[in-house]
């Protein structure tokens, strides 16, 4: 999809269609045990001082490395299940808004059936752009 074309905006867009929220599914007997986001973000010796969108990034990071395959990828299904699970406050209310249709469609079109970090990125920032809650942020007092 991107590759390495970050400095050349996208033509496409991203979305997730309404699913159901699914529950990790329980540890496998003799499974690891994952290291849950937190404790992996404070693992992370350069950003013990980091600033809150340092950390925001770093998590985001972490989020999708947690899910993605040993090539770095996602499936259109595991990111769908990620969108769901991890970014539902920011979709919730979006699916019959047609910007969201476009970005969902343009996620079930791709066909590479995967999506990289990059690509995963401009998926979040895109959703976040049209989401109710990006308005109700915007509105939040920073002062007294």
């Amino acid at each position: 999809m991107c590759g390495c074309k970050a400095s050349v905006p996208s033509t496409k867009h991203y979305s997730v269609s309404p699913a159901a929220p699914q529950k990790s599914p329980p540890a496998a007997a003799g499974m690891p045990k994952r290291i849950p986001i937190a404790k992996q973000l404070a693992s992370i010796k350069a950003l013990e001082k980091g600033s809150d969108l340092e950390k925001a990034v770093a998590t985001a990071a972490l989020v999708y490395n947690n899910a993605a395959d040993p090539e770095g990828k996602l499936s259109k299904a595991e990111t769908k299940n990620l969108l769901q699970t991890q970014f539902l406050s920011f979709i919730q209310g979006q699916e019959n808004k047609p910007k969201y249709q476009e970005v969902i469609s343009a996620l079930d079109e791709e066909t590479e059936n995967k999506i990289d970090f990059e690509d995963f990125m401009i998926l979040l920032v895109s959703l976040t752009l049209m989401s109710d809650l990006l308005q109700e942020i915007k509105n939040m007092k920073t002062t007294k």
